[in-house]
């Protein structure tokens, strides 16, 4: 099979506090990679991915999960000698909050030998997250090792900043982003990220800044503002979609993999932005990261049903 799309990162087991009852959780899947490969395989795009599960029951379910949404997993390590990645999600009057048991996981002993540097010089794009570079030294050296086969076989590379300050400190996390920056085609920021890790706040101002690194691409994640997106020649804002929102649990990544996919088949970056616009904002109407992001038909009826009519 061959393949458009290749992520590198973790993938977690979810467990997702109850609306009714905060006793109970309910049992999902999450990581932001692995959140993008869902969302681009429910597009149409032919999606690989690299990564590392323990030899646990949580690694079979991911497996599993990544094998119904046919996801290429010939480059996921099954490491014995340690767990998978699980994480919490807890809702209140502020919004949700995330609680991770994920330090010593498979993923953050993944080593630069184990990358699949053929697969990667094959893909179209490749895509990786901050947290795939902040979740250890092995998976950091790792991610910016495939960013440099990608750049030199000319794999389209997507970054999404993904800031996670609890994984290391803004110290590191701005030289370690700035490198990848510097290898970065397509950069997927959100604004609570971009505005710390730059200390600008200002659209044009971060915008400007990102495409200083050579980045083709930006699309600024803006939440219920919706998204700024710019290339080194226009920049346009999309206003966010219309719905009755319940849980933004992967919305950024729901974006992030639907645009992906939308370029990888044939879309102008506006258009790529506009159906990602609306993918991600029909991925915030269900709980969970993974449950509630839409497949191409339930985007493609929205984006219709969105147009305005004449006569």
């Amino acid at each position: 099979m061959s393949i458009d799309i290749l992520a590198f990162g973790e993938g977690l087991v979810e467990f997702n506090q109850h609306p009714d009852d905060p006793r109970q959780y309910l049992q999902g899947f999450g990581g932001d990679t692995s959140n993008f490969c869902v969302a681009a395989a429910r597009q149409g795009a032919q999606v690989g991915y690299i990564s590392a599960v323990g030899a646990d029951a949580f690694g079979e379910r991911l497996q599993s999960l990544w094998t119904r949404e046919r996801i290429d997993t010939r480059h996921v390590v099954v490491d014995p000698g340690a767990p998978t990645g699980v994480y919490f999600v807890s809702h209140d009057s502020h919004g949700h909050r995330f609680d991770y048991l994920r330090a010593g996981s498979a993923v953050s002993r993944y080593q630069h030998e184990q990358l699949p540097q053929h697969a990667i010089a094959q893909a179209r794009y490749l895509h990786l997250s901050g947290i795939s570079l902040a979740i250890g030294a092995g998976p950091c050296d790792s991610g910016l090792a495939a960013m440099e086969t990608a750049r030199e076989a000319g794999v389209a590379v997507s970054l999404d900043t993904n800031l996670r300050l609890r994984l290391w400190s803004l110290a590191r996390a701005r030289a370690i982003l700035r490198e990848a920056l510097s290898l970065t085609d397509i950069c997927l920021p959100s604004w609570d990220d971009v505005t710390v890790l730059t200390g600008l706040d200002e659209r044009d101002a971060i915008v400007d800044h990102l495409l200083g690194y050579g980045c083709r691409l930006v699309a600024l994640k803006l939440g219920e503002e919706g998204c700024y997106v710019a290339t080194p020649q226009s920049r346009m804002l999309l206003p966010a979609h219309p719905v009755k929102a319940v849980d933004a649990t992967g919305a950024g990544d729901c974006f992030g993999g639907c645009l992906i996919a939308r370029l990888a088949a044939g879309d102008d970056p506006f258009d790529a932005a506009r159906y990602a616009n609306v993918a991600a904002a029909l991925s915030t109407t269900g709980y969970g990261a993974v449950e509630a992001i839409p497949h191409a038909q339930q985007v493609l009826a929205e984006l219709a049903g969105s147009v305005p009519r004449i006569g």
